[in-house]
């Protein structure tokens, strides 16, 4: 199983960066964790085939996660996808969905898709199970507008992928990410405290607890990727590959 790093900025394309959007893949699964704005072009310029993905995990509402389903869906309609597609994420997800679709293109959330589409609203805390994919949503803290806001733990292939999401430091990221094989974590800043944002240095002093055996950090502004190079952790990078 592998994950890749569609896109890994921030909101604002620190670095030149694409929204937020992973990638993974396996014997039996392939599914997005995310889908930002920018994420239908990164799909294709790294030749990612989008019919095949099964399933879109979306974490919270904000543009830079959520803005390009879509871009995807709309896609999925003029090469005539016909593979099922599952959307799951927080709750209210269907009514944002189509939404947004509305306000991007018009009448749009009205088109009967060509393929089968199902969306999920997750209750926090309980597993949810899509064919070989379980998931378990955490809730986490980013503010109001855009929620409810969540961050997974993904059990799949016998593996555990974790991933933080957007959020400041919240006492349910220790379960959430503890002993993953790889913990995708925000590292928005050094040390410097940004409301509903997570700091290296906050979560570093916590590692101990989460035990995770890799770690990765993502969703840097400028101030964490100017010390790149100083880092002793692993940094995501636009089509970066992890193997599981």
């Amino acid at each position: 199983m592998q994950l890749q790093f569609v896109g890994c900025g921030d909101a604002f394309g620190s670095g030149g960066r694409q929204n937020t959007c992973f990638h993974v893949t396996g014997s039996r699964v392939n599914f997005l964790v995310d889908c930002g704005a920018t994420s239908l072009p990164a799909l294709k310029r790294l030749g990612i085939a989008r019919d095949d993905i099964d399933l879109i995990l979306i974490t919270h509402f904000h543009g830079d996660h959520f803005a390009g389903l879509p871009f995807l869906l709309l896609d999925a309609q003029f090469t005539r996808r016909s593979r099922p597609l599952v959307i799951a994420g927080p709750e209210g997800i269907e009514t944002r969905l189509a939404q947004l679709m509305e306000v991007l293109f018009e009448h749009s959330s009205k088109t009967r898709p060509r393929f089968e589409l199902s969306v999920v609203a997750f209750e926090p805390g309980e597993k949810f199970s899509f064919g070989a994919v379980d998931v378990t949503p955490f809730s986490v803290v980013h503010g109001e507008s855009g929620g409810p806001f969540l961050a997974y733990r993904v059990e799949a292939e016998g593996r555990v992928i974790a991933y933080t999401a957007d959020t400041e430091w919240t006492e349910t990221l220790i379960p959430l990410g503890r002993d993953a094989d790889l913990f995708i974590a925000e590292a928005y800043t050094y040390d410097r405290a940004v409301k509903n944002h997570l700091s290296l240095t906050t979560l570093e002093a916590r590692l101990p607890e989460i035990r995770p055996t890799r770690l990765v950090l993502t969703h840097m502004s400028d101030d964490m990727l100017g010390r790149l190079e100083t880092l002793s952790y692993t940094a995501a990078s636009d089509g970066m590959v992890v193997e599981l």
